[in-house]
């Protein structure tokens, strides 16, 4: 695919996300004549030293040295600012870089910066005049979208002094994932699923995100945020709307995104009760021995942070009254995994008995895996060979990676598609101020903090959430 020639400006061009995420996208997203890549930060340095960087970078993710020498060298510039100056001389090196018209004034700014530096380092950029340019313009801001609801809105404000919301790109790299796209697909192209997508066919809706990796790496920033700021209120609300969402009336992104808005504002308010918060001790995580979360640096010894939610939702719509969905995240949990599970109800009469001769009483179950394996697989119950009347479960599965080989991190996406243009992918306003209505209570309600051990799958009391069907989160087994 061909893309509008343009100028990618990364503020944060230094950090760790520029690092390991985006120049290996942007390799291949820059590889056309006119594209280029501007790296903006306070690290002192030259664009002949840069380039090297980059080059380094690009080499570390794999690139061919020769390539990645190559690339930098034609595609890449950089200006130092000292933080919080203005950024008049970006402007001006802006400017020199698109003088040749190669870039035909197009330009995404990218802001790879800690949250807090998102509203100011908007507002210099509007005063620069880096919002308007001779093309098109495009602000990619990451998560967190604020911290809570007011947050939010204050950061939503500072973007429309400067920019038109759709110009606007807030960046989840979830929505890039492949299999959260197929979502979409799974469900409104196979009217098989479609048709017993709703109350009269599903028991439960089960959504796991677990990790297995600790908060050790940024013990500072986690201790402010939370589990519930970090990840419910983004990446499981993003899943949630993906699944639970009517049928838009195109696939234009603004209709895919008023259905999931939609979703978020049938929500019934969450009560204390549908609610179970954890914080890892010390335990056998990811790297062997893992301590406890208030032995991290940056961690105050006391912290009641929680590192772990599970919640329980209920969509008030016509499509999903009286369905539960489980909703459950952690750090240093017992394996890295994200997962979708689409439980069917059972039967109303049980004529067949399990390998063990217990009634089956357990309905169909759809496990649609995000990560790190990406698939899914359909559990249904067949006969057992020799028995007329016992049966067993078994799984039709269906594997990404066997199918088609390798297929794009989900930053290549979502990168491309902010030079194409397309909002679909992005999270809207309105959504992130929906989200965070609804979640941002839980985090100051006076809750029970559960202790878990590190490496596990979190606290017990997080089954007590499941109170019919099947027994048990599905994503253990």
């Amino acid at each position: 695919m061909t893309h509008d020639a343009h100028l990618f400006v990364v503020f944060g061009g230094t950090g760790d996300l520029a690092r390991r995420k985006l120049l290996p996208a942007l390799f291949t997203l820059l590889a056309e004549p006119g594209c280029r890549l501007l790296g903006v930060a306070g690290a002192e340095m030259d664009t002949d030293e840069y380039r090297v960087w980059v080059a380094g970078a690009l080499m570390d993710a794999g690139v061919e040295e020769s390539a990645a020498k190559r690339w930098a060298h034609e595609r890449v510039w950089y200006r130092s600012v000292p933080r919080h100056s203005e950024l008049d001389a970006v402007a001006e090196q802006v400017a020199r870089i698109e003088s040749d018209g190669a870039t035909r004034g197009n330009r995404v700014l990218y802001l790879a910066l800690p949250p807090a530096a998102f509203g100011p380092t908007i507002e210099r950029i509007g005063r620069a005049g880096l919002a308007r340019g001779a093309g098109w313009c495009r602000l990619v801001v990451e998560k967190p979208f604020g911290t809570d609801l007011e947050s939010a809105q204050t950061l939503n404000e500072t973007i429309h002094d400067h920019f038109e919301e759709e110009q606007v790109y807030r960046i989840d790299h979830y929505l890039g994932k492949e299999t959260v796209q197929n979502l979409l697909v799974f469900r409104f192209a196979n009217p098989l699923f479609e048709s017993s997508w709703n109350r009269d066919r599903v028991q439960r809706v089960e959504i796991t995100v677990a990790e297995e990796l600790d908060a050790s790496e940024r013990g500072e920033y986690y201790d402010r945020t939370g589990v519930i700021g970090d990840m419910v209120q983004s990446h499981l609300a993003q899943l949630l709307t993906l699944v639970a969402m009517e049928a838009p009336s195109t696939f234009a992104a603004d209709a895919v995104r008023d259905e999931k808005v939609k979703v978020l504002r049938s929500i019934r308010h969450i009560p204390a009760g549908a609610v179970v918060l954890g914080q890892y001790g010390a335990g056998t995580g990811a790297t062997a021995h893992t301590p406890g979360y208030r032995a991290h640096e940056g961690v105050a010894s006391d912290s009641p942070t929680p590192t772990y939610a599970a919640i329980k939702v209920w969509i008030d719509n016509w499509r999903w009254q009286g369905v539960p969905f489980l909703l459950r995240t952690g750090k240093a949990m017992a394996r890295h995994l994200t997962e979708i599970a689409v439980v069917f109800r059972s039967p109303p009469v049980c004529l067949f008995h399990s390998v063990v001769d217990d009634c089956l009483g357990a309905g169909d179950v759809l496990r649609l895996v995000l990560q790190p394996d990406e698939g899914f697989s359909l559990h249904i119950d067949v006969k057992r060979p020799g028995s007329a009347t016992s049966a067993q479960r078994i799984a039709l599965s269906f594997s990404y990676a066997e199918e088609f080989g390798r297929i794009p991190e989900a930053y290549e996406t979502l990168l491309a598609d902010v030079v194409e243009g397309d909002q679909t992918l992005f999270v809207r306003h309105d959504e992130v101020e929906e989200s965070w209505r609804l979640f941002a209570p839980l985090s100051h309600q006076d809750m029970p903090l559960h202790g878990y051990q590190a490496g596990s799958w979190g606290p017990s009391a997080a089954d007590a959430l499941i109170d019919s069907g099947p027994k048990g989160w599905f994503a253990e087994h």
